[in-house]
């Protein structure tokens, strides 16, 4: 799915707690990468970011030139539809020893509080997906412990090239260290594409590691940088507790996208526009009231680019905006954003609008992990 191009006006339910026979045993969201808000494909990636499929990081250092794109791909008979794709364009086949590149998925301390990690009923989890890659070899995954820098590691293998293989890897419980109880990254699941000699020369820490050897981390890890024929394909991500992998756990699409909401919400395109509950201006400065479809993870930060028009519904004129956005105050899924006007309004006008006056224009809010 692409950038959102609809009127935005309402709050979505996220579904937590079951909906329609889901019970949500998946801590991941977007496993099956059918929600891309930010584009559906990004060239020439050579830096950390979020591109494509929401929810899912690329970090990067040193690796070569890539392409990431959702793809309109996916097992057969899986019900999966849509994948990550990493395309290699400049390849990188003599990497530095600490060079990295992986996809990382973050999650909440809140989300991982039944694991009981840091206790005596500490339970394992396990964690599977598919995997498309042109290299065949050894690939490992890492899970980092942002809380108490604890991790461990696991490995599969791309057996055939250029063709889907289901991966399944069980973690061992671990007793100490507990996951914050908040919104803050508590666990980073790190899938790697290429590591340098720093991080693949030891043996695989296949054990809970408190004090970590980086040798030990990608033990085996091979280099998936090394060709521009090399694509690194994934989907179907779940991420549950227990030392079986179920299978993947569809969630209606309207419900994965109203949980990345809480993350990262764009609204972008040609007539596309939101409505203010109030709207307080001063001079030119227009402070606006932004109800957004749900509450976000923390304060969020805000971008835009193109051009917008604020108007009084019904007034039959708009006024472009000439400087902003910024955000202020923030709770929930309610924002104080101020915009600069190409005039100055009266206070106390309510039930403005914003639209969006061109394709490309778009304003975002991020809270990612």
């Amino acid at each position: 799915m692409g950038t959102i191009t609809r009127n935005i006006a309402h709050n979505l339910t996220t579904g937590l707690g079951g909906v329609g026979g889901v019970n949500f045993r998946n801590i991941i969201i977007n496993g099956d990468m059918s929600i891309a808000q930010r584009a559906t494909s990004k060239a020439s990636i050579t830096t950390d970011g979020y591109y494509t499929c929401d929810r899912w990081n690329l970090g990067i250092g040193s690796f070569g030139t890539w392409r990431q794109s959702q793809e309109s791909d996916g097992p057969a008979g899986t019900g999966l539809t849509n994948a990550l794709k990493m395309d290699c364009t400049t390849a990188q086949g003599s990497p530095a020893a600490s060079s990295s590149m992986l996809l990382e998925y973050s999650i909440e301390g809140q989300h991982l509080q039944e694991i009981c990690q840091g206790t005596a009923n500490a339970k394992q989890t396990t964690l599977s997906f598919w995997h498309k890659h042109t290299k065949t070899g050894i690939n490992t995954v890492e899970l980092l412990d942002a809380d108490n820098n604890n991790a461990v590691s696991g490995s599969y293998t791309q057996s055939v090239s250029n063709t889907w293989e289901k991966a399944t890897i069980t973690f061992p419980a671990h007793t100490s260290g507990a996951y914050g109880n908040d919104n803050a990254r508590s666990l980073r699941i790190r899938f790697a594409i290429a590591k340098g000699t720093d991080l693949t020369s030891g043996t695989l820490a296949t054990t809970w590691q408190t004090s970590i050897t980086n040798a030990n981390r990608h033990a085996g890890q091979v280099n998936n940088a090394d060709s521009t024929s090399n694509n690194f394909i994934i989907t179907g991500v779940q991420y549950e507790i227990g030392a079986t992998a179920t299978d993947f756990e569809h969630v209606p699409n309207e419900i994965t996208l109203g949980r990345c909401y809480r993350y990262f919400f764009k609204l972008q395109g040609t007539g596309a526009y939101m409505n203010f509950g109030m709207t307080a201006t001063s001079g030119t400065n227009s402070l606006m009231f932004m109800t957004l479809p749900t509450a976000m993870r923390n304060t969020p930060t805000i971008s835009s680019s193109g051009t917008f028009s604020s108007n009084v519904p019904y007034s039959g004129s708009y006024e472009n905006t000439t400087g902003g956005p910024s955000i202020g105050d923030f709770g929930g899924n309610l924002a104080r954003v101020t915009f600069t006007t190409s005039t100055s309004y009266s206070a106390g006008l309510n039930g403005r609008i914003l639209l969006l006056a061109q394709a490309t224009g778009f304003i975002a809010f991020d809270a990612e992990l």
